[in-house]
């Protein structure tokens, strides 16, 4: 019987062996390519992975976080000045891109959200934490793979083809984690501020409350009292900070509740490493097993 799975493995196999590794018989002049911040970063670096001609720089600080109060200062503007590619989220976590393509016109702009449907919240404003999704960051990895094969041409199929490497093991991250999470679907959670949605419509979990919509946003005593509610209404044992901000008041809900507070990782920070949101997704996957089971 024909297994396609093996003649796809096969293919693959031949295409990458055959493509040579080394490209530097090439002479041109280095492109230089900035990420707006860590998780884009990680994208990019495993796109131009062995390529020769493309240098990789971030924006943003690798510790950072999310980019919702950003402000470009003088360096960002200069590092910018002397970039040819930018990229960028899009949906809205960056807004400072019109402000960086008015003052840089020939500044190539990816936004690798594009084609991604958007959740929006009660107030119909859209959600840009696209990445959380395993199956949105496949999609943005495909949406680098073809602008930087447009921009770049001479190596579009070294960025193909560390395009099609990513993206299967990131498909197989996504089946792993669908498999081990099937269990727990329908499950409500409450986490620490709005980057979940994506990866809670992924693995059928319903997010019934958030502590702070936005980080450093401190919730009122009120909005403090209703969590404190849904959690007892909702018989919810456990309560999701992030790794990267202070969890001051999921604290004070866990202490009036008996909930306990553990950490999900958005993936905003970390080692600038290619398999870091693998790891980072792999850590939140054993952090809901061990959690939700409870």
């Amino acid at each position: 019987m024909f297994d396609s799975s093996k003649f796809k493995q096969l293919f693959l196999f031949l295409f990458f062996v055959l493509l040579p590794i080394n490209v530097s018989s090439y002479e041109w002049t280095t492109i230089k390519a900035v990420a707006s911040f860590y998780p884009i970063e990680i994208i990019l670096l495993n796109l131009t992975a062995g390529v020769s001609g493309i240098s990789v720089d971030c924006l943003a600080p690798n510790y950072s976080g999310c980019l919702h109060d950003y402000s470009l200062n003088t360096k960002d503007m200069q590092k910018l000045q002397n970039a040819d590619l930018f990229i960028a989220n899009g949906a809205g976590m960056e807004n400072f891109i019109e402000k960086i393509a008015k003052a840089n016109p020939n500044l190539k702009i990816a936004k690798l959200s594009d084609g991604i449907k958007l959740i929006k919240d009660g107030y119909g404003i859209e959600n840009s934490h696209t990445w959380v999704s395993v199956s949105n960051a496949i999609l943005m990895t495909e949406n680098l793979s073809q602008f930087l094969s447009n921009v770049d041409p001479k190596n579009s199929l070294f960025y193909k083809r560390n395009a099609v490497l990513y993206k299967e093991k990131l498909a197989r991250l996504l089946t792993e984690m669908k498999q081990q999470l099937i269990r727990y679907k329908g499950r409500k959670i409450i986490t620490f501020h709005e980057a979940f949605p994506y990866f809670a419509s992924e693995f059928g979990l319903e997010i019934v409350d958030v502590i702070e919509r936005e980080p450093a946003s401190k919730p009122s005593a009120k909005e403090l009292v209703e969590t404190i509610n849904i959690v007892n209404k909702n018989k919810i044992k456990v309560l999701f900070a992030e790794l990267q901000y202070p969890a001051d008041a999921a604290n004070i809900i866990a202490k009036e509740t008996g909930a306990k507070v553990y950490i999900l990782d958005p993936a905003v920070s970390g080692e600038l490493k290619p398999n870091a949101y693998i790891e980072i997704m792999r850590g939140n996957l054993k952090t809901l097993k061990e959690t939700l089971s409870k």
